[in-house]
């Protein structure tokens, strides 16, 4: 696996309002926690507290230099509760079959859908959320950047539901967590 992916290196996580984020995802902890396509791993290190020491985050991504330095802070801070993996999540994702609670995609759905796999991508994150399991998608609004993609890529919470509820996805909340940034919410099932 020595594809790049498309935002590989690149990250949202500067531009989020992380208490804004945490109080949209509503975390039990002790929960299991997927971050799909989590590139060097900024938002799994910022959730590892709040998932708990009886919760479990896998972190997955198709760059593996994102996953290398993922692990090695890992390592480096001695941190168990997250395992950081290398996948191409279009195919595969290497998790059990509804083993996991929620699911994060931040600023990747419309990278997916620009790469045309976001089919077999989201069918996977059906596969291994448990039912009732929760989607988070964290996108940029559908306005003039920088920062971000070019607007016509951008997904508006609109599109964004319009594409997750034939799969299955019900939305229970979109909120905004940056100025440019937004965060829906979904339940499978």
């Amino acid at each position: 696996m020595n594809e790049k992916p498309i935002a590989a290196g690149k990250s949202s996580f500067d531009l989020v309002d992380f208490k804004q984020l945490l109080d949209g995802l509503n975390i039990e902890p002790g929960k299991r926690f997927l971050d799909l396509a989590c590139g060097g791993g900024n938002y799994t290190l910022a959730l590892v507290e709040h998932v708990g020491p009886d919760g479990f985050i896998h972190a997955v991504d198709l760059w593996k230099e994102g996953i290398d330095a993922l692990n090695s802070v890992l390592r480096d801070r001695d941190i168990h509760t997250v395992r950081g993996q290398v996948a191409d999540v279009g195919r595969h994702i290497p998790i059990d079959s509804a083993s996991v609670d929620y699911c994060l995609m931040a600023t990747v759905l419309h990278d997916l859908i620009q790469d045309q796999t976001d089919d077999g991508a989201l069918k996977e994150v059906v596969r291994v959320l448990k039912p009732g399991g929760k989607l988070a998608v964290v996108e940029f609004k559908k306005i003039d950047g920088p920062p971000g993609p070019p607007k016509e890529i951008r997904l508006s919470p609109r599109e964004t539901e319009m594409h997750l509820r034939p799969r299955g996805f019900r939305l229970l909340e979109t909120r905004d967590i940056g100025h440019c940034i937004y965060l829906s919410m979904l339940r499978l099932g």
